[in-house]
């Protein structure tokens, strides 16, 4: 050094006093982990209760998401973590390490400056715990997370434990028959392997047991009755005599009677309701023959004009017409 001139010594010790503040800061930073682990299988132990990345701008187009994993055990009691960010845009998840079961979730918006969220989450037995950050950058310039923790936090020291349930042996697999149709990822059915069938030893054969045809039992005998009245059930019943058309004459029902009655050589008898003495209004009807027809209103249900013809509805269903030419009066009197 006394050989060096002061110009060059100068410089050096002003190169020196600019370095030495910077390692300093790089040493008294917080932890920071220069390789994220992108594997689920081998997350990225944490060592220290503070530490922060960054996640790089992703290729125009690719729209997905940057993944980081961690691993940390957590303790019985409330484990809180906080998560600040910086113009990123995802989520941040806390799963257990052996059976993946979600704890809580913490969510990511990007902004014009630092957003900082904490969750805590109380935890009953010690157990190794995943941390997932999948996040990624909404612009051209890359983003920023910084992890902490406190409460039951523990740096994790040890293994990465199993799962919680272990999967079933390769033996117990292979016996077990599978359920489904197998496709492939265009949807086209894959055939299933033949199933393993153990080998039997030689000159065996399986005896094949052949099954006796039971003998067949004989049907109950029908009779000509029963299988005529199930081909036919509605032939026993006797048909309805048709009903007689009403006459549409101005003859009396005194003289329809008597007619009918001539035909069957039986008396014409008249019913016992017409023969008893009814009170209250009448219908009144005289014809030019001097037909006079008297009907109580108590037995008439409707008297209506219908095609040139006084059409009298009686509340037995009778129907009685006379024609409109042939009526001198009609009338309702007492």
């Amino acid at each position: 050094m006394r050989n060096v001139p002061k110009v060059i010594k100068a410089g050096l010790l002003r190169l020196i006093a600019s370095l030495v503040p910077a390692a300093l800061v790089f040493m008294l930073a917080p932890g920071t982990t220069p390789a994220q682990s992108t594997d689920q299988e081998i997350p990225t132990p944490i060592r220290a209760a503070d530490l922060s990345a960054e996640i790089p701008v992703r290729d125009l187009g690719d729209a997905r998401r940057t993944q980081h994993f961690f691993i940390f055990t957590g303790t019985p009691g409330d484990l809180m973590v906080s998560v600040e960010s910086r113009n990123l845009n995802g989520d941040v998840d806390v799963f257990t390490a052996g059976s993946f079961r979600p704890l809580f979730k913490i969510s990511l918006f990007a902004s014009e400056g630092a957003s900082r969220t904490s969750k805590s989450v109380y935890l009953r037995a010690r157990q190794d715990l995943i941390l997932r950050v999948e996040a990624r950058s909404p612009n051209d310039e890359p983003g920023t997370y910084r992890l902490q923790f406190g409460g039951s936090f523990e740096p994790f020291s040890g293994e990465i434990a199993v799962a919680e349930t272990p999967p079933e042996s390769d033996e117990k697999a292979a016996t077990t028959p599978r359920k489904g149709k197998r496709v492939n990822a265009v949807g086209a059915r894959i055939d299933e392997p033949a199933s393993v069938v153990e080998e039997k030893a030689a000159g065996e054969q399986p005896a094949i047991e052949t099954p006796t045809p039971e003998p067949a039992k004989p049907e109950p005998a029908k009779s000509a009755r029963n299988r005529a009245g199930r081909r036919n059930p509605r032939s026993a019943r006797p048909k309805p005599a048709p009903k007689p058309k009403p006459a549409e004459s101005s003859t009396t029902e005194g003289e329809a009677k008597s007619a009918e009655a001539a035909k069957t050589d039986e008396p014409a008898v008249p019913p016992a309701s017409e023969t008893q003495v009814e009170l209250g209004p009448r219908l009144i009807i005289e014809t030019k023959e001097g037909v006079r027809i008297e009907r109580s209103m108590s037995t008439v249900r409707r008297v209506v004009v219908d095609n040139g013809q006084i059409v009298v509805i009686l509340r037995t269903g009778k129907i009685e017409r006379t024609p409109l030419n042939s009526i001198v009066r009609m009338a309702i009197e007492p």
